[in-house]
């Protein structure tokens, strides 16, 4: 028994070492940039910051959606039909919390049309994805018009002394609400995936819907449940990119951010914190290749560049779709006896 739980912990310990070490190996490049060039090093990693929160609430929505055994490919239309509505609502009222929450609200009810798709119909949860993708791309790029006005976005809040501390400070302290509630989202969906009854419940609906169903859990809306609110947390990146990002609103904005979203997702093994690292490195991929743009590094054609995020993806996917394991009933609709 004693010895079983000693190569438990040991094979805990192995995990922890890689990620570790190119924790500390990174923290190292960025303290010798800092001290080589303070101010281009601070905006390369607020910028990955920036890049990293869309990607890490479409992260969440999917771990959500997947833990409790639901495929959802649709987070790419859930964030562009959501930045649609939340600016079309800045448009026209100027209240940016009232925009927020339309385009929270415009998720929500993706979520809510996935899971009918998914939970009720028991139709092909990829195809229902990818209905909402289509459905998200038509009406944004039916009813978009040039020329409306958004009336101001989310600004930066500085978090009084923590602002202040060197390149830490001004990257992390220093950010617009929606980034602070990426963030807060992260450890609250940990704790409560992990440490909760609630969690416990969404975990067994995905991983083994009969046995869950035998005590007691309802399966159906748990997952239900679980989309919607995971189809909220899309709405927020959705409504982060045009209420916090740029301003304004561009058909097809999103531009893959949904469906690196899942490979961040696959990255952090379906885990909110592994995922936020995840988002993390693509976010310093985006970051690093915006400032070789700038800077004409090497006289490379900037479509190369440009490739840098994407092409980062496919190595993931590629490299880590086969050594992670999904919840075990993810993507079989339940029916049941």
């Amino acid at each position: 028994m004693n010895l079983t739980m000693n190569n438990s912990k040991l094979s805990r310990i192995r995990k922890l070492i890689v990620p570790i070490a190119v924790a500390i190996f990174l923290l190292a490049i960025v303290i010798v940039l800092y001290i080589r060039n303070p101010n281009q090093t601070q905006a390369v990693l607020a910028s990955m910051i920036r890049h990293s929160t869309p990607l890490i609430l479409g992260a969440l929505c999917g771990i959500l959606c997947e833990r409790s055994g639901i495929i959802n490919i649709g987070m790419e239309g859930q964030m562009l039909l959501s930045a649609f509505f939340g600016y079309l609502a800045n448009v026209l009222t100027g209240n940016l919390l009232l925009s927020v929450l339309v385009g929270m609200l415009t998720g929500a009810f993706l979520g809510l049309l996935l899971a009918f798709f998914s939970v009720t119909l028991k139709l092909d949860q990829i195809i229902g994805g990818t209905v909402i993708n289509i459905l998200a791309l038509g009406l944004t790029g039916y009813y978009y018009q040039t020329g409306l006005m958004t009336k101001g976005k989310l600004t930066p809040i500085a978090l009084g002394a923590l602002a202040e501390i060197p390149l830490i400070g001004p990257v992390l302290f220093n950010n617009p609400p929606i980034t602070y509630i990426a963030i807060l989202l992260v450890f609250v969906l940990q704790t409560v995936l992990f440490y909760t009854p609630w969690g416990l419940r969404i975990r067994a609906v995905g991983e083994h819907p009969r046995a869950a169903d035998t005590v007691g859990i309802n399966v159906f809306k748990t997952r239900y449940i679980s989309v919607i609110i995971g189809g909220a947390i899309a709405g927020l990146a959705g409504a982060f990119l045009t209420l916090e990002a740029v301003g304004s609103f561009e058909r097809g904005m999103t531009n893959g951010r949904g469906f690196i979203a899942l490979a961040v997702m696959i990255f952090g093994k379906w885990n909110p914190i592994g995922a936020w690292g995840a988002a993390l490195l693509f976010g310093l991929a985006n970051a690093m290749q915006t400032q070789f743009q700038f800077m004409g590094t090497f006289n490379i054609p900037h479509q190369f560049i440009g490739m840098l995020p994407y092409l980062l993806t496919i190595i993931v996917v590629s490299g880590f779709v086969g050594r992670s394991r999904p919840p075990a009933a993810e993507g079989s609709p339940y029916e049941k006896e």
